[in-house]
């Protein structure tokens, strides 16, 4: 490489007639130096890091280092994953990978297991690792932030954020502002009663396509605790069906990616949960975030996330520091 490096700088000065001082000529040879190994010649990543739990380490070089998220990994280097660990990986070419089982592997070995894929899968994990450096209390979103007594159920309240996409969808609220077991009732928007759920758990799975809400394009849906202190009853919220024309562009979008996601694992369903955050489909989100966390309980980064989301959105109100 140095050799290369300085024959372009006697090339230089052969076109244009120049004869270089000592100085000059060290100067240059940085420069071209400088230009190729951040250019042409920089080693390109093979992964990035998007999700890590436990202590995995990467050998680059003769060091063995922390992993971290958002890190890249390149094919010459080596992964140690211990014990009850857990790597989420993207390839560049935006092909993720599932790394769960202990041992050692070559950077290389595991690009070998990767398909062909899209690089359009890469804007959005770009989205989540930026997502989540941000601050967890830069809440962004307009609207009601439920206080005081009420359940605070982990839905917008905007009117362009109640749009779903999907018709299984899942509702969450606060278990601690609202103790099991609760009723979840849905209603037309005549007010007509649809539906009465109760549930021991915070949170409840509908599927939109099947009655009786499959003739509903807007529903009303409200949670009433029976919990040990009474009756405690939240505001409404409101589900909004997506338009027909964005039902059809936002298909296309998620075409692009599906081959690569389609299987149903935490790591896809945290990379769509980034899909659909970034089109503003909030409830979708959620609910990608909340099967994340349903596939791999024991990784804590999927719920930090999803904590992260609720008050990125204003959600959820941020815990008060006394």
């Amino acid at each position: 490489m140095s050799g290369f490096i300085v024959f372009l700088a006697r090339l230089l000065f052969t076109l244009y007639g120049l004869k270089p001082s000592k100085m000059m000529k060290v100067k240059l040879v940085f420069f071209f130096s400088f230009v190729l190994a951040t250019g042409g010649y920089a080693q390109e990543y093979t992964f990035k890091v998007l999700v890590n739990k436990g202590n995995t380490e990467v050998k680059s070089g003769n060091d063995w280092l922390a992993v971290k998220v958002g890190a890249s990994l390149n094919a010459t280097d080596e992964i140690k994953v211990p014990d009850n660990a857990y790597l989420g990986l993207v390839h560049k070419t935006g092909k993720p990978l599932e790394v769960k089982k202990a041992g050692k592997y070559k950077v290389s070995d595991l690009a070998s297991q990767i398909g062909t894929g899209s690089s359009v899968l890469n804007k959005y994990t770009d989205f989540i690792l930026s997502a989540n450096t941000a601050k967890k209390n830069n809440l962004t979103a307009t609207g009601a932030v439920h206080r005081g007594d009420e359940i605070a159920l982990f839905m917008p309240q905007a009117t362009q954020s109640q749009v779903i996409y999907n018709d299984a969808i899942t509702i969450s609220w606060d278990p601690a502002k609202l103790p099991a077991p609760a009723v979840v009732v849905f209603n037309s928007m005549f007010d007509d009663e649809l539906a009465k759920i109760e549930v021991k758990e915070s949170q409840v799975k509908i599927n939109l396509s099947e009655k009786p809400f499959a003739n509903e394009d807007n529903i009303l849906v409200s949670v009433t605790s029976l919990g040990p202190d009474g009756k405690k009853n939240s505001m409404r919220h409101t589900l909004k069906r997506v338009s027909k024309a964005d039902k059809e562009r936002i298909g296309k979008l998620l075409a692009e990616i599906q081959p690569q996601t389609q299987e149903l694992t935490a790591l896809n369903q945290f990379i769509l949960a980034g899909f659909y955050e970034q089109n503003n489909l909030l409830i979708d989100a959620s609910t990608a975030y909340l099967e994340a966390i349903r596939l791999a309980p024991e990784v804590a980064e999927f719920k930090e996330s999803y904590e992260n989301f609720l008050l990125r959105h204003a959600l959820k109100m941020p815990a008060v520091k006394k």
